[in-house]
């Protein structure tokens, strides 16, 4: 069995080593895209400028991508040089320049950033192929806050009760996983509160090749203003019925079908109090099994049930399974909660932590396109911490034979076939135009 050295020395003078030897790919990436050059298209009047606009973004983007959740974490790349050349920085920003970046942005900044995301989804999304239909799920979530942040309220907080909270809305295009909105709220905004702007937002940048939008939603969302503007604006949908007194006394006199051994569906059309029309209601029931715990769906005698507003031309067990596939969205929004610094509210203002947001939707669409248009296939469904420790965290060496920068990584066949890989479908994307 071979010994442990006993005399070995430890020096910390090596001036070439890096933790993230692999984020230089994810830059690569981007560097292709222009991104920095659709960056420092923004305005922001600053009097010190020692970091340029595009590259004071990019350092509050890299720490979310690279697990560094706070800004005071970010400072370890500070010491880091090796980092800072990979990236393009000539060093990196200390946790208060950052802070004092987004508290003191403008108003219109907020608004510029969110059209460079836009803009950047407009050319994804037709990646790898040109897409006809949208499949837009939308969601909340609840941040609880520890401190006084502006506009934190009290509202629903199903684990901290009674404490303050932010209630952001989402809005994700479910076949690519691109993340179309992040609006932050007020903790006691209701579910649906914003998802009217928002969908105008969303749906004033669809373009000619985009014939059909199609949007799933849960209860929260299932009131009149929602479902007109979804009318007026042509989207097919399928959004969870809100069961009322009035659409309970319907529930058992319908004609049900059987769909399956355990479920069986029925239709009807139904113009509740306040709505502008009748509209499409498909339920779907089953027995309770006797040994069955408390069940979370709504109960009705021996009978459980479902059921959805919806205008789409298919049959009940077709918008059973199209709503189905709104459960992806679930597994989505706990990756932004734990691995892109969604619970991490960086300040007090309101505004800036808005702007925050867009910094990290920015982040969660570039590393979901880098997924998508560069990994290989294998790769397309990892989480943004697996993907940290596949690629992102290979220790490099930056080394400089005859003056010419050499990063190297591990001797590996699969690491080198994997780099092959990934810079060959790098270099065959075009730069964001527009």
């Amino acid at each position: 069995m071979r010994r442990a050295p006993r005399n070995l020395q430890v020096t910390c003078d090596h001036q070439g080593l890096t933790h993230f030897g692999g984020v230089f790919f994810f830059h690569e990436f981007m560097r292709v895209l222009q991104l920095r050059h659709a960056l420092s298209r923004l305005t922001y009047p600053r009097r010190n400028h020692q970091y340029s606009l595009s590259q004071m973004i990019l350092a509050l983007l890299y720490p979310i991508v690279l697990g560094l959740d706070r800004l005071e974490t970010a400072s370890l790349l500070r010491s880091n040089g090796t980092f800072q050349y990979l990236i393009g920085l000539p060093n990196f920003p200390d946790p208060q320049t950052l802070r004092r970046f987004i508290l003191q942005a403008p108003l219109s900044f907020f608004e510029q950033l969110r059209r460079v995301n836009d803009r950047l989804l407009q050319y994804f999304i037709h990646l790898p192929a040109a897409r006809s239909r949208l499949i837009f799920d939308f969601d909340s979530t609840v941040l609880t806050v520890f401190g006084h942040q502006e506009q934190a309220s009290v509202g629903y907080n199903p684990h901290y009760r009674g404490k303050r909270s932010y209630h952001p809305l989402l809005c994700m295009e479910a076949n690519s996983s691109y993340l179309w909105g992040l609006p932050l709220r007020p903790g006691r905004a209701i579910t649906w509160d914003g998802s009217l702007e928002m969908l105008d937002h969303g749906l004033g940048y669809r373009t000619s090749r985009v014939r059909e939008v199609r949007v799933r939603a849960d209860s929260g969302f299932g009131y009149e203003p929602v479902l007109k503007q979804l009318e007026d604006r042509s989207v097919q949908y399928a959004v969870v019925a809100r069961l009322s007194r009035v659409v309970k006394r319907f529930l058992p006199g319908l004609d049900y079908q059987p769909l399956n051994p355990r479920w069986e569906a029925a239709e009807f059309e139904h113009r509740l109090w306040g709505w502008s029309r009748a509209r499409r209601f498909v339920v779907l029931r089953r027995l309770l099994e006797p040994d069955e715990p408390q069940p979370t769906l709504f109960l009705l005698g021996r009978y459980l049930y479902r059921a959805w507003n919806t205008n789409l031309a298919l049959t009940p067990a077709g918008v059973w399974h199209f709503y189905e596939g709104r459960g992806a969205i679930e597994p989505r929004i706990a990756e932004l909660r734990q691995d892109f610094a969604l619970r991490k509210i960086p300040t007090h203002s309101f505004a800036a932590n808005a702007i925050f947001f867009e910094i990290i939707r920015l982040a969660y669409n570039l590393v979901t396109a880098f997924q998508r248009l560069c990994l290989p296939e294998a790769w397309q469904n990892l989480t943004l911490q697996q993907l940290r420790y596949k690629l992102f965290l290979l220790p490099g060496e930056l080394t400089r034979p005859q003056n010419r920068p050499v990063l190297r990584l591990t001797d590996s066949q699969y690491v080198q076939n994997l780099i092959d890989t990934i810079l060959s479908n790098v270099y065959k994307l075009q730069p964001i135009t527009g």
